[in-house]
């Protein structure tokens, strides 16, 4: 099946997914967005109010500041995959549950495998966690990682900088140099030469002394 089916499929999934209780208090399932030919692909925590009520990721103010991010980057929304490691907004936006996780997580890998991303960025430390079990946000934001042959770049979540304004410039700084992974991730590795075969030489061709 094409990525781009595969995709419309996990969204009709996620739509009428009962597997937890945020689905009895959500209006709309947020599944994510974007073209099945993302090279990027970025994950987020959960829904907010806003993206409860549109069914779309990241359309309130972290989703604005997320667009300047992306011009750092030299993305546009239009050409990434964006999505959440839950599809359901959690009451009052509290963090997600174990359970809850769990519970999407079959549609996150799915997701994943049918866009195949060069480059995850993960949005918050829930997302993080997915892919970096041994480390703490705010020592490795902003920094690649190599995990299962694929790059996974951990930054902070967009929501952090309006409730904290010193990590407004971090972010930036941090959204600024995914262009230079981009770039890392894109280019093929340059093959290894042959080793050197040694060759004998002649017994004529000994010099004596």
């Amino acid at each position: 099946m094409p990525a781009e089916e595969r995709l419309q499929a996990i969204r009709a999934q996620v739509q009428q997914c009962r597997a937890c209780p945020l689905s009895v208090g959500r209006t709309l399932a947020v599944p994510g967005e974007g073209p099945a030919s993302s090279r990027v692909m970025f994950i987020g925590e959960g829904p907010g109010y806003h993206e409860d009520q549109q069914g779309q990721p990241f359309v309130g103010q972290a989703g604005k500041f997320l667009d300047e991010l992306l011009a750092c980057a030299g993305l546009k929304r239009a050409e990434v995959f964006i999505t959440n490691v839950v599809k359901c907004r959690p009451p009052s936006n509290r963090d997600p549950e174990p359970e809850e996780l769990k519970a999407c997580d079959q549609y996150l890998n799915a997701q994943i495998e049918a866009i195949n991303p060069r480059v995850i960025v993960t949005l918050g430390r829930f997302s993080m966690a997915k892919f970096v079990t041994n480390g703490k946000i705010s020592q490795i934001h902003g920094r690649p990682h190599q995990v299962d042959g694929r790059v996974v770049v951990t930054m902070y979540h967009p929501a952090a900088a309006l409730h904290q304004p010193d990590l407004k410039k971090t972010l930036l700084e941090d959204f600024g140099r995914l262009k230079q992974f981009l770039q890392q991730a894109e280019t093929p590795p340059t093959p290894a030469a042959p080793p050197e075969t040694h060759k004998e030489t002649p017994p004529e061709q000994l010099s004596l002394f």
